[in-house]
């Protein structure tokens, strides 16, 4: 199967990002447990801001990325939907069924999993960290294993990756909206509708859009809704045209790989990823909360996809790419209980007490490293069986 150059290039950057990715989260997670550890938390609490007309922006550095920086994340994100949707992997039922289908699978399961450990409690909220998987990681694993990979899995588990942030999104925008405010996201939309006007009389000036997009941002902000949602909404909102390397849509979308991969989810890493392994730290793995987003992730996602998957091929809605087994699928499964960067996103909109915030983050980084060695091991097993078998 050929692949497309911008698929091509969202690969490799997305691979070697789970590198950088996997560098920066080891180097947080020791600074945070070294002498220096409290200069470093007060790094990412540091308040950073400034006065515009009037408006007093004024954060921590840790808010500043989680919801400045992260909406380009979440723009890149939606630029890549847009393009599966128009041209890619979920350009047609019989192609997108079964990425969708096994998403939706490695949801709801996960999501399940942690109601039932957590029903009642205080860390119902929690129920959506188990659900997103980690493009990046979960990339990165299968670059480890070489060409040997079915070009056609990688399209799958991307997809399928995509589909998941998107549903990451959804939830975020319904479950984890603080106060709301009917003007701001009444003024977020009314840009929006704005931005889609532009898109329909074919304007294809980029700071048209990126200029009223920074008004959304801050309405939606103001709203309740968290902001990185007004990232989403950009990407939709530019003009995709015929999607070749002309298109604004494109221009973006290329202009952003990098920094994103290798800049902002890095930073975000080291921004988030900062766990103090103090006294008692396993015994917060014990709690309802993190068995539930151990057990979301490790057994409730590759659980999900699989059969979701299974019912979409035996009803006949769907059908295995080229080249891709079910232990191919089984793999691709347990690839997407790597839930890093989304998982400990949500982690932070559904809870402010620290150290169930630290517990929930080790049971994210536990239950994706497993996840991630399982599948690495099972797809491995599938090319030394293809291999014996050729020879």
């Amino acid at each position: 199967m050929r692949l497309t150059k911008l698929f091509k290039e969202f690969f490799q950057s997305e691979q070697s990002s789970g590198i950088v990715l996997i560098f920066c989260t080891l180097a947080s997670i020791v600074i945070a447990n070294s002498p220096f550890s409290e200069r470093y938390f007060d790094l990412w609490h540091h308040k950073i801001g400034f006065e515009a007309g009037g408006i007093l922006l004024k954060h921590s550095l840790e808010y500043w990325i989680n919801d400045g920086l992260m909406v380009i994340f979440f723009l890149l994100i939606g630029l890549e939907i847009e393009r599966e949707l128009y041209g890619g992997e979920l350009s047609s039922w019989k192609n997108a069924s079964l990425p969708l289908l096994a998403a939706a699978g490695g949801m709801l399961f996960p999501a399940l999993l942690h109601f039932l450990f957590n029903r009642g409690t205080e860390f119902q909220h929690g129920f959506g960290i188990p659900m997103a998987t980690d493009i990046a990681f979960a990339l990165g694993v299968l670059a480890l294993l070489g060409s040997k990979i079915p070009a056609s899995l990688k399209i799958f588990l991307a997809a399928l990756a995509i589909v998941d942030d998107l549903g990451a999104i959804a939830v975020i925008a319904l479950f984890y909206t603080n106060d709301l405010s009917i003007l701001y996201l009444a003024l977020a939309f009314g840009v929006y509708l704005g931005l889609l006007t532009l898109n329909r009389l074919k304007v294809y000036n980029l700071w048209v859009y990126l200029i009223p997009g920074l008004f959304m941002w801050y309405f939606m902000l103001q709203s309740g809704v968290h902001a990185t949602l007004a990232g989403v909404l950009l990407a939709f909102a530019l003009p995709y045209g015929d999607g070749g390397e002309n298109s604004l849509s494109y221009k973006v979308q290329h202009a952003l790989h990098k920094p994103v991969a290798f800049f902002i989810v890095p930073l975000f890493a080291l921004a988030n990823t900062s766990i103090h392994f103090g006294e008692g730290w396993i015994a917060g793995l014990k709690t309802s909360n993190s068995l539930g987003i151990f057990m979301g992730l490790f057994i409730g996602k590759p659980l999900g996809i699989v059969a979701l998957s299974l019912l979409a091929i035996r009803m006949g809605w769907s059908r295995l790419p080229t080249g891709v087994s079910w232990m191919h699928i089984i793999g691709a499964g347990f690839l997407g209980g790597i839930g890093f960067t989304m998982a400990i996103f949500i982690t932070l909109l559904a809870f402010a007490d620290p150290q169930t915030i630290q517990s929930s983050k080790i049971a994210v980084l536990l239950a994706s490293l497993l996840s991630g060695v399982i599948g690495y091991l099972i797809l491995n097993k599938r090319i030394h069986h293809v291999e014996k078998h050729a020879a």
